[in-house]
């Protein structure tokens, strides 16, 4: 069989959660798989690194695809379908939601979440109304489709009418970075970040959905309730500290004690992980939250949110608490700074929990979702 991919998302030393993954369920399946050649479609120019193997092709398509709606429409619904028509291949394969409306070949689409039929002042008109007017042609449009919860699988279900049994769950893993870390190293990363005070952490692209506003003013009160030394590290380019995160930033009490490292390697962020006291991900929306996994993985505890996906991934190891209640984001952070029982218990909980979750879990899985593809294509060309 001949698979084309769309990896424009695979950026050497940039990837983030949907290029993730990308990368690791690729990265497995065409290796695990050299008997079907695989096309990744880049939209700029790639690195050679993401030639996991032999039947991997390396396609650039022009032009990029970002920054503006039209830029997507053009390369979606004319530039991939032009290649399609060349490449000549059995399937086409999204990892990142998009399909091609414009092309005959069959196409299965990994659709990772709907947050912006839920919460629109998240994104600005023009991508609000692109996506709310394409994405529900995409998932009609695919053959099958893949989503990273069984939140996300009846969001699908209920807001685009797609029948349950053409949506497959395939949860995110966990690179294999993170890990828990000796006490004298995590004493060293300490002594790096935040002097050597304890600390929880944020990390993620600093965006309103990931409601860092509200976890900053939950940090703040603790600081006063506590007279605490624990500090707040975050992780994240500060590129969106804007509007009312920045506005809450700059009034806080003990803004002094939020530290902000931007954007780390895996490999560090995976040690200011085994480092913290806890992490703190009460995020407003998520279709999975791979942090939630990487904590468990660190034998870090967790605080997130009791929406969405996120009980699901934290399952009973993590404390779960209403994002829009900065009060109980407080007292979250209290009990786990005051009562180191409860941090040991849900560090236990969690090497349970992350046994549900690894890329080798999610390669299998994808690639069910395919086999079943050409099985239904069967079928359909049978009658």
């Amino acid at each position: 069989m001949k698979i084309a991919v769309n990896t424009r998302l695979l950026l050497k030393d940039r990837l983030e959660g949907i290029g993730w993954f990308t990368y690791e369920s690729l990265k497995r399946i065409v290796c695990n798989h050299p008997e079907h050649t695989f096309y990744f479609i880049f939209d700029r120019k790639y690195d050679p690194s993401f030639k996991f193997a032999d039947n991997v092709v390396l396609v650039e398509v022009f032009p990029p695809a970002r920054h503006h709606p039209w830029f997507l429409y053009f390369y979606f619904e004319f530039a991939i379908p032009r290649v399609l028509k060349k490449l000549k291949p059995d399937l086409f394969l999204s990892t990142d939601g998009w399909v091609s409306l414009r092309s005959n070949i069959p196409q299965v689409d990994v659709i990772h979440d709907l947050n912006f039929e839920h919460s629109r002042e998240f994104l600005t008109r023009g991508f609000q109304k692109y996506y709310t007017h394409f994405f529900p042609k995409f998932a009609r449009k695919a053959l099958r489709i893949a989503t990273v919860s069984s939140f996300s699988k009846q969001d699908i279900h209920k807001l685009y009418g797609i029948p349950e049994e053409r949506i497959d769950v395939v949860y995110n893993g966990s690179n294999a970075l993170f890990q828990p870390l000796p006490l004298e190293e995590q004493q060293k990363v300490r002594e790096q970040y935040t002097s050597g005070n304890p600390y929880f952490l944020f990390v993620s692209a600093i965006h309103k959905r990931k409601n860092l506003a509200n976890i900053l003013r939950a940090f703040d009160d603790f600081k006063t309730a506590t007279k605490s030394e624990v500090r707040f590290v975050v992780v994240g380019a500060r590129a969106g500290m804007q509007g009312d995160i920045d506005a809450v930033y700059q009034q806080m009490r003990h803004s002094s004690d939020v530290i902000f490292t931007g954007r780390l390697s895996a490999n560090e962020l995976s040690m200011v992980l085994a480092s913290s006291m806890a992490l703190v991900y009460a995020s407003l929306f998520e279709g999975f939250g791979i942090p939630i996994v990487e904590a468990f993985n660190a034998e870090t505890a967790v605080i997130t949110s009791n929406v969405t996906s996120m009980p699901e991934v934290a399952g009973d190891a993590a404390l779960l608490v209403d994002p829009n209640d900065v009060g109980q984001i407080q007292d979250a952070m209290t009990r786990l700074a005051t009562d180191e029982v409860l941090r040991q218990s849900l560090i236990e909980k969690g090497r349970l929990q992350r046994q549900k979750f690894s890329w080798d879990l999610t390669a299998e899985k994808l690639w069910k979702c395919v086999e079943k593809s050409f099985q239904d294509l069967n079928i359909n060309q049978k009658y």
